[in-house]
């Protein structure tokens, strides 16, 4: 009797498992790829519905598009637009996207927006094709992706919202938010939640309104009056985010960030902060002179790089490492922009848009 087809995938299927982990001891990353297969595996074992495994199966599919388009692009830094789909193409706020997009993707930066109407399109619209991704999200209504990056190969679509989201915050090197609804605010809200639990690395968040515009300004009124007053944040987490209504300010904002400080990782229960350029002494002294309160012991220290960490960013030679007390996340913001009036000018930090 002729076997199924179904029985035909499975024998495959089985073959390939085999295959692979007999492989996993030469495999880049092998030990990893063993710790998700065994979690598979232990679902498996596990009484969990038909549904379950839906969703799994789609975060995962989600994931593999969106790891396997980024991939090719990793050494670029990349910025996030947000905004409401609503914001038609003949009014202020669109246009001050288009150029906001523009301006930023001829100082190298590339686009990512959510690939739909308004804010979106006008993100992909001035940033061009060629330097935009659009993060596409399948909903029963809204939304087909824009022309300017309808049947681009970056232009990725996902089932879930929360897929999507890790995405956008997980390659994004900043974050540019115009006037929007409860998704805008939704995005806002998260950014600085995850910058101020220290669960995304530190990048710059920049809320950008059309000049005289009042959007951000009285988003901030509340921020002040019912969170701030109340206690209910730190009187540094203000220092997360930027509001402006001038462009200038927004892209150097965003370039600014990157012209000393390059990027930063924990080694242990240390912070390495990656620097395009070597501080003297002196610069060092005053650092932890005005920085001391966010130590939990310790000194900032010059170092060369770890060896845990110095693999993935060899190019990058220097180093501050100290003990944060991953609590200011505020007063951290506030020690990068002074790291970054700091340091002689070099090629790399003429190149904020270089990972």
């Amino acid at each position: 009797m002729a076997s199924s087809p179904l029985s035909n995938a499975s024998e495959s299927l089985h073959a390939d498992v085999l295959q692979l982990l007999d492989r996993l001891p030469h495999v880049k990353h092998g030990e990893l790829i063993q710790l998700a297969l065994a979690t598979v595996v232990r679902m498996a074992e596990s009484e969990i519905d038909r549904l379950d495994w839906k969703i799994c199966n789609a975060s995962l599919q989600d994931m593999e598009r969106a790891f396997k388009t980024f991939y090719p692009y990793r050494h670029i830094r990349k910025i996030a637009i947000f905004g409401s789909a609503r914001i038609a193409p003949d009014t202020p706020e669109y246009n001050l996207a288009v150029e906001f997009a523009r301006r930023i993707t001829q100082q190298g930066f590339m686009v990512i927006t959510g690939a739909g109407g308004g804010i979106m399109q006008a993100g992909n619209e001035g940033a061009g094709r060629e330097k935009s991704f659009g993060l596409n999200i399948q909903l029963p209504f809204e939304q087909g992706a824009n022309p300017f990056i309808e049947g681009d190969r970056k232009l990725i679509p996902f089932k879930y919202f929360f897929t999507r989201k890790l995405f956008f915050l997980r390659e994004s090197d900043a974050l540019a938010l115009f006037p929007g609804g409860f998704g805008t605010q939704d995005e806002a809200f998260e950014c600085i939640t995850l910058s101020q639990t220290g669960k995304s690395s530190p990048v710059p968040l920049v809320l950008i309104d059309k000049p005289g515009g009042n959007y951000w300004h009285d988003w901030n009124d509340y921020i002040q009056k019912q969170l701030l007053k109340r206690g209910l944040i730190s009187a540094d987490d203000p220092s997360l985010y930027t509001i402006t209504d001038q462009l200038d300010v927004a892209c150097e904002a965003i370039a600014s960030f990157y012209r000393v400080f390059h990027s930063c990782r924990y080694v242990g229960n240390r912070l390495v902060i990656r620097l395009n350029s070597e501080l003297t002494d002196d610069q060092v002294e005053r650092l932890n002179e005005n920085f001391s309160d966010i130590l939990a012991k310790g000194r900032i220290e010059k170092s060369q790089p770890l060896p845990q960490e110095a693999q993935e960013m060899a190019h990058v030679p220097s180093r501050l490492v100290m003990y944060f007390n991953q609590r200011d996340l505020g007063r951290l913001y506030q020690f990068i922009a002074t790291l970054n009036q700091f340091g002689a000018p070099t090629e790399d930090s003429q190149h904020p848009e270089r990972k």
